[in-house]
């Protein structure tokens, strides 16, 4: 009724988590095409247009559920630039996104061919108009909506800031919108810690990047987009003296491992070498995670449970 007050907290794992199958498709649907997404290189973003459009909570159809009541939403944001529309697939956001965007985004992963016959069905149904869109901003159910973020990448990253420059570090947080392929990162970061590293020859530093690489699965490794970028990044510093990476997840998981990330070194080469490890192997197989176990980098933390994306350090001197 409109005296309630409807609280809702919500996090990374929303997405997942939080689900009302819309007839015409199954559990087992949805999980086929999110694997699928995943192995093409979807971005959260794209993901989560695509999920909006194939549920009944997901795209602002929560505060209509609780319509007329007033709904309060405390948000941990997961996403790059905290759009509510897309963390958790907005259940109490507007979305912008259509059927066609949805259907856009298949299409140019070229996974139409491959997912499963139901979920094609509700998507042509949508662009046909025989199935509802998400809810727009117009909508009277988010006159009563308040939606605050609480938690964010670049709360994450201020916090290492401060913790960095208790050690004696002059830290610097570089960016928190890391959304590219992670071989791009890679160059993207290396280039900055080569160009802090030569303006200030000495000084004690600390770099701070934060966000979400993508990463396009080409062999049956196992391994993270975090520990991926630690083996590209060993390459990169392989032999400069005084400088350390680490990339890891902020919730302690990175992919299907146990392990939050890893650290690369100078010498993490060498030693790979020495235990007879052939690095580009690993990179082209994606299994970071056997590389690093036998090397010795990984982060294992534990599950935190909370996702504010992945945080990245370089220390420099």
């Amino acid at each position: 009724s409109k005296n309630d007050l409807v609280i809702c907290v919500i996090s990374g794992g929303g997405s997942a988590l939080l689900t009302d199958i819309p007839d015409g498709c199954t559990l087992n649907d949805l999980k086929i095409l999110t694997d699928l997404l995943l192995k093409s290189g979807a971005n959260i973003n794209e993901m989560n247009c695509i999920r909006k459009h194939l549920s009944k909570v997901k795209g602002g159809m929560l505060s209509s559920a609780a319509y007329p009541a007033r709904v309060v939403s405390l948000i941990l944001s997961d996403v790059i630039g905290d759009p509510l529309d897309v963390i958790a697939s907005g259940p109490t956001a507007p979305d912008p996104t259509t059927f066609k965007d949805a259907m856009d985004i298949i299409e140019k992963y070229g996974i139409k061919d491959k997912i499963p016959a139901g979920i094609t069905k509700i998507l042509n149904e949508g662009l046909n108009k025989i199935r509802k869109e998400t809810l727009k901003e117009s909508d009277e159910a988010f006159k009563l909506t308040t939606n605050l973020i609480i938690g964010n990448n670049r709360l994450a990253l201020k916090k290492a800031r401060e913790k960095a420059e208790a050690l004696g570090y002059t830290t610097k947080i570089i960016t928190d919108s890391l959304h590219s392929d992670v071989e791009d990162v890679a160059d993207y970061i290396f280039s900055k810690l080569i160009k802090y590293r030569n303006e200030k020859p000495g000084k004690k530093s600390c770099l701070l990047f934060g966000g979400e690489p993508t990463i396009k699965i080409t062999g049956d490794g196992l391994g993270g987009r975090n520990q991926h970028l630690a083996l590209l990044m060993a390459q990169k510093i392989n032999g400069i003296n005084g400088v350390v990476f680490l990339s890891g997840g902020t919730d302690g998981t990175d992919g299907p491992t146990d392990a939050a990330g890893a650290i690369a070194e100078p010498e993490t080469l060498k030693r790979s070498e020495a235990l007879g490890l052939d690095i580009n192997k690993y990179i082209s197989d994606c299994d970071s995670y056997n590389f690093f176990r036998q090397e010795g980098g990984l982060i294992k933390t534990g599950p935190t449970q909370t996702n504010v994306m992945d945080l990245i350090v370089v220390l420099i001197n």
